[in-house]
């Protein structure tokens, strides 16, 4: 069952979804004079696109298995508040063809594709052998028992959903049964569907995408293209559009457009979509799947192309033809990032907590456009007084940030910029890796490929923006607005901070930057501050502000702002933001808590999440890189392994225990010692992103 050719107008939608899609779908749903409908898990009861929806449905629960994936809640959600449309966004029920088909035989609008075209793009199998019928470019299906070593590396692909989720690449043989059955498990904790399949892996491939509209009316549209090459597992960071690699090629653009109407064409699709492409330097190009359903990346089409995507999915679920004239020719060059609460020094171990500022500079538009040359945010968090928190039952991506530029640089350099001043409280991020690649000499030639992370150092691009010396005049920054605070702050003159009737005093105050402690000193006497020690030569204090001050740098004056942030129970966060890299600075309590300590050897758990797979029992003797147990966060598996050889002596968790950052997940002792002198953290392999 599909679409019905003449279906009523929509007046109100329900967006069967969460965060920044939610609300980029209720913003065109408004524009068009529709009601908006949200639903939302008792983790989102509080969030952005529930306030901003005129009706909002709680989804009982937490977990996207108790409220997001639940198609009938979604349906009751949709019927009790009146919409007689869903949109499904991306991720969760997008490409679920028994929803859609749900949906469809609960008389609402399903704007997306027919249910027959998910069906027949659900399995990534039957995709590719329907494709080649129709003359479609592919690379062949190995079966994993046919796998040979002269066949390495081979990717193991989930066939269900996308995102990167249940996606692994195998180099060795005896690793493949491994990676398949991990494979296999994210595959059904994501999509309900264990089924994977193998094919070969292109080391130094270009990714390459082309979005489709289609109507009912027999119109297939090429929107345009983009290249989605720069990837961590499987996971695209940055997009742009056009692609730079199909600008250089002379007729692989037309190619390519030919080859993805034939797709939709073969399908009887409708609606938006994009079909997938993994190409290589020389133009030459293969399917890799088609996603039925909008974009993450979306925007940068938006941006080159002025159409709203939204609005065209809108139209054609409610059995509008297409504009009769060819799709816009793309104009000028857009990026887009996606930040995430993550570190990608740490092996991208996704971060939970409170996000205190999200503050981007230059934002021109927020979920449209942008129209002309500037900055887009898609975000579904905004920080109040109290900040925002990020859970762990979903993805950690706080926002998208989109560029719009007449030239590939000019778009290039303005979001890197945007990027490098934005003000981001509270959260270890990609952001430093972002800026990096974008200021990449590579990056900027348009040389790329799904490689360019591993082949220029991904641990070298997550480097922090600051360097060394930034870090101690941010950290002596910090110092002084801080102490200029207390002194303001003092009840009495003979209580305030730095005083002294000799009228000249050292001032020195402690920080933890990432691992590193930092001492810095200031000298505070009638005429104001000063920078003692090392930085005595290099800093000049100028004017102190309660949340800035402005510090001459070798004759070259910056403004560094100081914002503190005090948790109850937990150490002072001290964020401070200048010219010279943003740094994020931890003030310890003056007292260390003894009962905060934890025995020598104990594993901690490095994010909140849920324990899914335990290896091994108390008395197992264990050695240094053997995994010990598994956890699931934000959607992402991930392996817990001894730090050294020895005994486990403790193992407090079993399979189903929900742990918060710094639990204790299992104890190894020495076999010579059961007092090793350090705490180890949990050593861990994020193996799959999310969508």
């Amino acid at each position: 069952m599909q679409n019905s050719p003449t279906p009523a107008p929509i007046t109100s939608v329900l967006v069967a979804n969460r965060g920044e899609i939610a609300r980029r779908v209720h913003r065109t749903a408004r524009a068009l004079g529709m009601t908006t409908v949200a639903v939302y898990s008792d983790a989102d009861s509080g969030a952005p696109h529930t306030r901003e929806a005129d009706a909002a449905v709680r989804l009982p629960g937490n977990t996207p298995g108790e409220t997001y994936l639940r198609g009938d809640l979604v349906i009751a959600a949709a019927r009790a508040a009146g919409a007689d449309a869903i949109h499904p966004g991306y991720g969760f029920l997008s490409e679920n063809a028994g929803f859609a088909r749900e949906v469809i035989d609960a008389g609402l609008t399903w704007v997306g594709p027919p249910v027959a075209a998910i069906e027949a793009m659900g399995s990534k199998i039957e995709a590719k052998k329907m494709m080649g019928e129709a003359g479609v470019p592919m690379l062949a299906d190995l079966e994993p028992a046919d796998v040979t070593e002269d066949m390495l590396p081979v990717l193991v692909k989930a066939s269900a959903g996308g995102g990167g989720r249940g996606m692994r690449v195998v180099r060795t043989l005896d690793s493949l049964h491994d990676e398949i059955a991990g494979a296999r498990r994210e595959a059904r904790s994501a999509f309900g569907d264990d089924a994977v399949f193998c094919e070969r892996y292109l080391e130094r491939g270009r990714h390459i995408e082309v979005q489709i509209m289609a109507d009912s009316h027999g119109t297939v549209w090429a929107v345009g293209e983009r290249e989605c090459s720069i990837q961590r597992r499987h996971q695209k960071v940055i997009e742009e559009a056009p692609s730079p690699l199909v600008e250089r090629t002379p007729g692989m653009r037309e190619k390519l457009y030919s080859a993805a109407r034939d797709a939709a064409s073969a399908i009887g699709y409708t609606g938006a979509g994009t079909v997938e492409f993994l190409a290589t330097d020389d133009g030459e190009f293969f399917f890799l799947e088609m996603n039925t359903r909008l974009q993450v990346e979306h925007p940068v089409t938006e941006a080159t192309t002025g159409l709203d995507l939204v609005a065209l999915q809108l139209d054609v679920a409610a059995g509008l033809p297409l504009p009769s004239t060819t799709p816009p020719a793309a104009h000028g060059w857009s990026f887009e990032a996606r930040l995430y609460a993550e570190d990608p020094a740490s092996d991208y171990t996704p971060g939970s907590g409170t996000l205190w500022a999200l503050d981007v500079p230059g934002v021109s538009s927020r979920f449209e456009g942008p129209h002309r040359p500037g900055i887009r945010v898609d975000s579904g968090v905004e920080p109040g007084a109290d900040g925002a928190v990020i859970g762990v039952h979903y993805d950690p991506m706080l926002a998208k940030v989109i560029s719009y530029g007449r030239t590939r640089s000019e778009a290039c350099a303005s979001l890197a910029g945007a990027l490098t001043r934005a003000k981001i409280h509270g959260l270890t991020t990609n952001r430093a890796q972002l800026v990096r690649v974008l200021r990449h000499p590579e990056f900027i030639a348009g040389n790329l490929s799904t490689a360019f992370l591993d082949d220029h150092g991904a641990q070298a691009l997550a480097a922090p923006l600051a360097d060394d010396e930034a870090v101690a005049i941010s950290a002596l920054a910090a110092a002084i607005v801080s102490g200029t605070a207390d002194h303001a702050a003092g009840p009495v003159a003979l209580a305030q901070a730095g005083f002294r009737n000799v009228g000249r005093t050292l001032q020195r105050r402690t920080y933890r930057f990432g691992e590193d402690e930092l001492e810095v000193a200031y000298i505070r006497d009638r005429s104001g501050a000063h920078a003692d020690g090392d930085l005595a030569e290099v800093v000049r204090v100028g004017q102190v502000r309660p949340d800035s001050v402005d510090l001459e740098v070798r004759g070259v004056r910056h403004t560094f702002s100081v914002a503190r942030y005090e948790v109850v129970g937990s150490d002072t966060v001290v964020e401070v933001d200048s010219p010279l890299g943003p740094v994020p600075l931890i003030e310890p309590p003056r007292y260390s808590d003894p009962g905060a300590e934890v025995a020598a050897g104990s594993l901690l758990a490095p994010m909140p999440g849920a324990v899914i797979r335990v290896a091994v029992s108390v008395g197992d003797t264990v050695t240094a890189g053997q995994p010990l147990l598994w956890m699931e966060a934000m959607k992402m598996e991930h392996t817990i392994s001894a730090a050294v050889d020895g005994i486990v002596t403790e193992l407090p968790v079993e399979v189903g225990t929900q742990v918060e950052t710094g639990t204790i997940l299992a104890v190894v002792a020495e076999p010579d010692s059961t007092d090793a002198d350090s705490t180890d953290p949990a050593s861990t392999d994020t193996t799959t992103p999310q969508e």
